[in-house]
């Protein structure tokens, strides 16, 4: 068994198969796998989400530039940050499975690194990275606009639910949605709020999150959803 197989699976789900299979591991380790096996600090995944990051500001502006031709420079940036941000990536990653492969420090593992937005959002980063280093521009496009610009209405929406969503109930309800806090478990480093979007009495969405405000725009997300309905 090779030092890589365990992700030829992973090639198969991003459609794409890599010159330098390292490049992808390396996209895929923490920095807190890295510290914990006392390897060279930069042997992570932090240098490829920097570049990864800026190609994928450069494919979605262009992207944005092209589809919406009428729409002002205000409202393009206020769209790419909606699709670049961190909640609409981790999505984006959860879709791609990333968080089986990433190879996580033993704490961080143990505190659920593996499903927090902010490393998943990061390792898609990297993922971007790896392929623009391993095949050029044109792979790493491609790579962008099937798994990360796939739906843009959609995963706009995670940008800013709450926002989203009281303007929807404005132009129809006389209330306002209020957020009710229903549960808070686990330990201080490592808890989970659970929240209802409740409009006139009645529980239009449910949210987790790390924080408050993850779980509320969460709730407010799938309440969306409901309305849209």
């Amino acid at each position: 068994m090779g030092r890589y197989d365990g992700l030829l699976e992973l090639e198969r789900i991003i459609g794409y198969t890599f010159q330098d299979m390292e490049l992808l591991n390396q996209a895929l380790i923490h920095s807190s796998f890295t510290n914990e096996h006392r390897m060279d600090k930069l042997y992570n995944n932090e240098r490829l989400e920097f570049l990864g990051d800026a190609v994928l500001e450069v494919v979605t502006s262009e992207f944005l530039y092209l589809n919406y031709p009428d729409q002002p420079e205000g409202e393009l940036t206020k769209k790419r940050a909606s699709l670049v941000c961190e909640p609409t990536l981790a999505f984006c990653g959860r879709e791609l499975t990333l968080g089986r492969y990433l190879r996580l420090g033993k704490g961080e593992d143990a505190t659920g690194g593996r499903t927090r937005d902010s490393i998943i959002s990061d390792a898609v980063e990297a993922v971007i990275g790896a392929i623009y280093l391993d095949g050029g521009f044109a792979n790493a496009k491609e790579f962008i606009l099937t798994h990360v610009l796939n739906d843009v209405e959609h995963k706009q929406l995670f940008y800013d639910s709450k926002t989203t969503l009281q303007e929807i109930v404005q132009g129809e309800y006389t209330s306002e949605v209020v957020y009710v806090l229903t549960k808070e478990e686990g330990p201080d480093h490592n808890k989970t709020f659970t929240v209802e979007a409740q409009l006139e009495g009645r529980v239009i969405g449910h949210g987790q999150g790390r924080t408050k405000k993850a779980a509320e725009q969460q709730a407010a997300y799938n309440a969306i959803r409901l309305l849209k309905k």
